[in-house]
């Protein structure tokens, strides 16, 4: 079983070992590091920060690839990076134009679903309104709506 058969198939712990090896013997393949960084999402004890890296070093071996940055996105929203998470979203929109609408809804989606748990204790009414506010905006975006046609649609 290869890495990303161990990957397919569950086995974090085996693909990120297999991985590691590969990235051995190959330090420039970036789909290793990618391979690694997915991979080590499911094994606890393997810190944000160490993941964060890979995905980077993904990014940075291979920069037009769209999916390394929207999954580099989504992995950072999950651990509350939401600015940084944003970015990767944005830059994969850059990348893959044809598909834009959907890391700007993706984004939009998980950000107004993680965003008001791990702002828990600061989440005020004026904290929850910049999260939904930040949220429509991308979901306008996505829609090719622009906010005054939002308005005007919403209140006719």
């Amino acid at each position: 079983m290869d890495a990303q058969d161990a990957l397919s198939a569950g086995d974090f712990e085996a693909a990120a070992a297999r991985f590691s090896k590969v990235i051995k013997a190959d330090p420039k393949c970036a789909e290793a590091y990618f391979g690694r960084a997915e991979s080590s999402v499911g094994v606890p004890k393997i810190a944000p920060e160490e993941v964060m890296e890979l995905y980077k070093k993904a990014v940075e071996l291979d920069p037009k690839n769209p999916i390394y940055q929207s999954s580099y996105g989504a992995y950072l929203v999950e651990i509350g990076r939401f600015n940084e998470a944003e970015q990767a979203y944005m830059k994969a929109a850059e990348l893959d134009p044809d598909n834009a609408r959907y890391y700007y809804s993706e984004f939009a989606v998980e950000y107004v679903l993680r965003a008001p748990v791990v702002m828990e204790k600061f989440l005020d009414e004026k904290t929850r309104d910049m999260i939904l506010r930040k949220g429509l905006k991308y979901l306008l975006k996505a829609s090719g709506i622009t906010e005054d046609e939002a308005k005007r649609l919403l209140t006719s």
